[in-house]
């Protein structure tokens, strides 16, 4: 396929270009195509005849976005409610990536498609506001949720989560990981596949992609430290601790339900943790 990744750049943009090797993907930088200029969107659209539009940009930071609430609606939905109706315009499918956190953890059980968003901060709201415009209508889009998403490229500048934990053991620093939050960390290079695989069956809609299982960031450190082969001490500490301005949830681990049910298995966080160590 010819394909117009937006947010091309990021760790699941980096792993679909190293990933998607028989499509021809097209991944303007940030500073040659603003998400926010439906024109220029259109313009990348046609000029490359893209066949499907995949987005991975968004306004992520997840405190930021509680100062610049008007800012954080313009990226994660009013620019993903134009390129969804750009893409409709041209009848082609549209993918873009939404978030665990639209939910407000209060199951404490693995969230499922068919489960009621209760988001907590402006960004789970905003993202949320992506979903439900992307869905509201008859066009050929994916929204796909997915949880704690790591790979490469954040490993290139300033570095996951297991990249710091590893380098904090072998400085022989004590790391401290939040025991109170439980998720389903997402290798990106498995998103990146099961979303290949989705788009090549053809069942629009909204799902959950994440590696499966449920762990608390506390288990995950002391399992990365464990399989990188690096003796260190992990101290469990409560999330209420970093004093972060937006609420999180405490349990937003996700279920696949609906890719199961399309016979796509992601792997478990055991195996995308294995998976993105051998890339190092």
């Amino acid at each position: 396929m010819r394909v117009l990744l937006i947010g091309g750049s990021g760790q699941l943009g980096t792993e679909i270009r190293a990933r998607w090797a028989g499509d021809a993907i097209l991944a303007p930088a940030h500073g040659n195509l603003d998400i926010l200029d439906a024109d220029a969107v259109a313009r990348a659209i046609d000029d490359h005849r893209a066949e499907l539009v995949v987005n991975c940009a968004a306004f992520h930071n997840v405190d930021i976005c509680e100062s610049q609430p008007f800012a954080a609606f313009e990226a994660n939905a009013i620019a993903v409610d134009a390129m969804a109706t750009l893409c409709a315009e041209r009848d082609i499918p549209f993918v873009t990536i939404s978030t665990d956190y639209v939910f407000d953890g209060a199951k404490r059980a693995p969230y499922t498609e068919e489960d009621a968003p209760r988001p907590l901060s402006v960004y789970g709201v905003s993202k949320l506001a992506g979903e439900m415009l992307v869905l509201r209508g008859d066009a050929k889009a994916y929204v796909v949720r997915t949880c704690g998403v790591y790979g490469a490229a954040a490993s290139r500048s300033k570095g996951t989560f297991v990249d710091r934990l590893i380098k904090q053991a072998q400085n022989g620093e004590t790391i401290r990981a939040v025991s109170d939050v439980t998720a389903s960390p997402t290798f990106a290079g498995h998103l990146a596949e099961a979303i290949r695989l989705l788009v090549e069956i053809g069942e629009c809609g909204l799902y959950h992609a994440c590696n499966v299982g449920a762990i608390s960031w506390y288990e995950y450190a002391k399992k990365a430290l464990e399989l990188a082969g690096v003796e260190g001490i992990v101290e469990p500490i409560s999330s209420s601790a970093w004093k972060a301005l937006a609420r999180r949830p405490g349990y937003s681990a996700l279920a696949n339900h609906k890719l199961d049910a399309l016979g796509i298995r992601m792997p478990t966080w055991e195996e995308g943790l294995a998976g993105y160590l051998r890339t190092k």
